[in-house]
């Protein structure tokens, strides 16, 4: 990869010599280091380690796991077709147990048919790192920063310890290597950025990011930054000229960079050379200073972010999934049938929710086949979030590994295991492709509402106001719909093209016509024109025709709001919100089987959802009309423990209760409810629902037993 003249100072390796101390003689009576090659000390002495790969690959593998593992597994993971799995496996274990079991204390634990490391009092470097990445980066000192980065001088994760003609086992060291990797950038960035700028740490560290992350814009704006800012033309120019070789060496677009060369001596006070373009300032985001600065010790004139500012939504890329099938390529990371026809499904639904920037399955795959490996291709489209994972095909069932992970700090946000019987190929894709772009999606939102809401409001842009917006809103409180209000109108202003802040803008009025904050048929009409605002401006956008569903329900129109119901759901069938609302609908005048199915759906889709106490409330209400009340009892009590459960879902378990003959509870639960809504009563509940008459009949004929009439 290009490189800068040498570097003016070092980077302090006083945290580095401590890290390396930690791990080569502390206290702890087992260590591990598993960030370079495998080396292991008990009692701070070094053990010598069997000459055996799979002996040592086993000790890693229990490692990392942290959970019990199948004998079934590890001969799966460690032997393609050996002539005695089991005596090969118990040779493999005899051996561990004798480097690993101490007087008194055996670590390797047999639980049933699986196996088990324990770790208490132990040291393991990456299992630290790991923890300090999902904890966030973000928390941790310079020192902190810098001995964590010195962890991985040492060399790839267990490097020398690839093993031939183990597909799973090469499959698995290749994942985390990359999941290391990238932690190792997003330690770098950090860093470099915090730095003093121009100093040689900075530079060094800057050195030290590209030579891991070799096409992230970033760095090389960060570093072309730095040497205009040290006067450092010529080389300035030479790493411009190398980095855009290997750019178009991989068929990569560069100008970008050219573009921040000529902003970065213009900005340095550098004129532009003769006769090229004159200097284009690029955009600079310069992180505030506030606790989470402090924290890590970072001035906030160094924690530049150079690249520009994104305004509009968060940017994910798919990419492609191994395919560890029998057959398949061994360690190929596009595994074709399955694995491609799964990336490609998921793709076109993630962008069918239009609430994400996606890059197109056809970019991922050309970077696969150039050999890109995921965190370099994810760095190289600058986007904010990747989805990897891998397939695995047995008989009659398939297998889907996936994880969602933030690239720019190697936290991996979530990880789940998705398994289905294959039968009709297209429908366990439909079904597997559901079920992860709805966690996918559920899982983006929830960890940038989360950044939103720390961030300074006068600071936010439109995809930052909606998710301050979507933090207020789902409190399902009279102020907090006020904040969630003047955060979406934030949004609507900065970005009248965007549809999400219309509909959640329609959302709050919802929320003000049908918990009886303000006048309802005012509210109504204001849901109704935000909601027709959102569909100007993206008809496309599932969330816009549902927010057109809840106005025209609160207008009393059924069969118009189903319809709108039916068309966001049309245009992406994993949009949970509009599959919930299908069934508030349906729950309460028209068809309670459908609103069952509709609730489950909703529910299996987003399984933590923050509407999820309505799921529930929806399903208990369908179990009601159709006579099942002991269930409704069950469904309406769960609805009404969750904490932004409102007072119409505790009056729907209430109810619900009493018709289970459970009187107790329901007189209970309403005592509750009249402590913080004094003088609620059925016909308010009523009011504010469609219910159909015999439904509203029982509800009044229960309500006077219990304290609601």
């Amino acid at each position: 990869m290009p490189r800068a003249a040498a570097v003016d100072g070092g980077v302090a390796m006083g945290d580095e010599a401590q890290a390396a101390s930690r791990l080569d003689g502390g206290s702890a009576p087992l260590r591990l280091r598993l960030l370079g090659a495998l080396v292991l000390w008990r009692g701070g002495e070094p053990v010598a380690l069997p000459r055996s790969r799979k002996v040592r690959a086993l000790v890693a593998y229990l490692a990392m796991s942290g959970r019990a593992v199948s004998r079934g597994h590890l001969r799966e993971l460690l032997w393609d077709t050996p002539n005695d799995p089991r005596g090969e496996l118990r040779w493999c274990l005899s051996k561990a147990r004798a480097l690993l079991d101490e007087a008194g204390h055996a670590r390797l634990l047999a639980e049933g048919d699986a196996l088990r490391l324990d770790l208490r009092g132990a040291q393991v470097d990456a299992l630290e790192l790991h923890a300090a990445v999902q904890a966030g980066l973000e928390g941790c000192s310079p020192a902190q920063l810098r001995a964590l980065a010195a962890l991985l001088d040492g060399g790839e994760f267990l490097e020398g310890l690839d093993i031939p003609r183990c597909a799973a086992w090469s499959a698995w060291l290749l994942g985390q290597r990359r999941r290391f990797r990238a932690a190792h950038a997003a330690l770098l960035e950090r860093l470099a950025l915090g730095a003093e700028p121009g100093s040689g740490e900075a530079l060094g560290r800057l050195e030290q990011w590209l030579h891991v992350a070799p096409f992230d814009r970033r760095a090389h704006e960060a570093l072309l930054d730095a040497l205009a800012r040290g006067g450092r033309l010529r080389e300035g120019e030479e790493h411009l000229a190398a980095t855009a070789r290997m750019f178009e060496a991989e068929a990569q677009d560069w100008a970008s960079l050219g573009h921040a060369w000529r902003a970065a001596k213009a900005r340095h006070a550098v004129p532009a050379a003769a006769g090229g373009p004159p200097p284009q300032p690029a955009r600079r985001v310069v992180a505030p200073a506030g606790p989470e600065d402090e924290g890590c010790g970072m001035a906030a004139t160094g924690a530049v972010a150079l690249h520009e500012a994104r305004p509009g939504r968060a940017s994910i890329a798919v990419m492609p999934f191994a395919d560890f099938s029998a057959g398949a390529p061994a360690g190929a990371d596009v595994g074709g049938g399955w694995a491609d026809g799964l990336v490609h499904d998921v793709t076109t639904r993630l962008a069918k929710l239009r609430s994400l920037f996606v890059i197109a399955s056809a970019t991922t795959f050309a970077l696969g086949r150039r050999g890109m490996d995921m965190e370099q291709a994810a760095r190289a489209l600058d986007v904010d979030y990747t989805v990897s994972g891998s397939v695995r095909r047995e008989g009659a069932r398939i297998a889907v590994n996936a994880q969602l992970v933030e690239t720019r700090t190697a936290r991996v946000a979530w990880a789940e295991l998705f398994a289905a019987q294959l039968g009709d190929t297209l429908g366990v894709l439909e079904e597997l492709g559901n079920r992860i772009v709805a966690s996918v999606a559920s899982q983006v939102e929830a960890v940038e509402r989360q950044r939103a809401i720390l961030k300074a409001p006068q600071s936010l842009n439109a995809w930052e106001a909606l998710h301050r917006g979507l933090w207020h809103m789902v409190r399902f409180d009279h102020a907090h719909n006020a904040q969630a209000r003047h955060f979406f109108e934030t949004a609507v202003r900065l970005d009248p093209g965007f549809a999400r802040p219309w509909a959640g803008l329609s959302f709050t009025h919802f929320q003000d016509a049908f918990l009886g904050w303000d006048e309802r048929a005012a509210a109504t009409e204001r849901a109704y024109r935000a909601a027709s605002q959102a569909l100007m401006a993206d008809d496309r956008d599932p969330a816009a025709h549902w927010a057109l569903g809840r106005a025209l329900w609160l207008r009393a129109q059924v069969a118009p709001a189903l319809a709108a119901l039916d068309a966001s759901v049309e245009l992406s069938p994993n949009f949970a919100l509009g599959h919930y609302t299908q069934a508030f609908v349906q729950a309460q005048s028209a068809d309670p089987v459908a609103a069952l199915r509709a609730s489950d759906l909703a529910r299996s889709l987003s399984p933590y959802d923050p509407m999820l106490f309505a799921m529930l409330a929806t399903r208990a209400l369908a179990l009601m009309r159709l006579g099942r009340h002991e269930e409704a009892a069950d469904w309406a009590s769960r609805a009404a423990a969750r904490p932004n459960a409102h007072v119409h879902i505790q009056a729907i378990a209430a109810h619900c209760l009493a018709l289970a003959g459970r009187q107790a509870e329901a007189v209970a639960l309403v005592a509750a409810l009249h402590r913080q809504w004094p003088g609620y009563s059925v016909e308010r509940f009523l009011a504010a629902f469609l219910m159909e008459a015999e439904a509203a009949a029982t509800l009044r004929r229960v309500a006077a037993d219990i304290g609601l009439a």
